[in-house]
């Protein structure tokens, strides 16, 4: 995909808070099912699902949702940052 061309977003994902790896925020207990999304680039990867847990690492389903148009990776846990513990439900309405 170009980066020229702009990509309409379904959720406003410039709302969400840049956090970067390895912050306080940044640690979390994620679960099977959780809604969350890659800290230092909402934008890029979107809001995802995890689908899959070994120890650290979490496959995110991201369902295309960002710029990038991915739809599913492999993240360190302290790279994603869950949605429902930060209260940005408000974010995930569409337009």
């Amino acid at each position: 995909m170009s980066f020229t061309k702009k990509r309409r977003l379904s959720y406003r994902l410039d709302l969400l808070p840049v956090i970067l790896p390895f912050h306080r925020r940044a640690k979390n207990d994620l679960k099977v099912g959780d809604l969350v999304y890659y800290g230092p680039s909402p934008e890029y990867y979107g809001i995802g699902e995890v689908v899959q847990q070994e120890e650290k690492i979490c496959m995110v389903d991201f369902r295309g949702t960002g710029l990038l148009g991915i739809h599913k990776d492999e993240l360190l846990a302290s790279y994603l940052i869950p949605i429902h513990k930060l209260n940005l439900s408000r974010v995930l309405k569409t337009r």
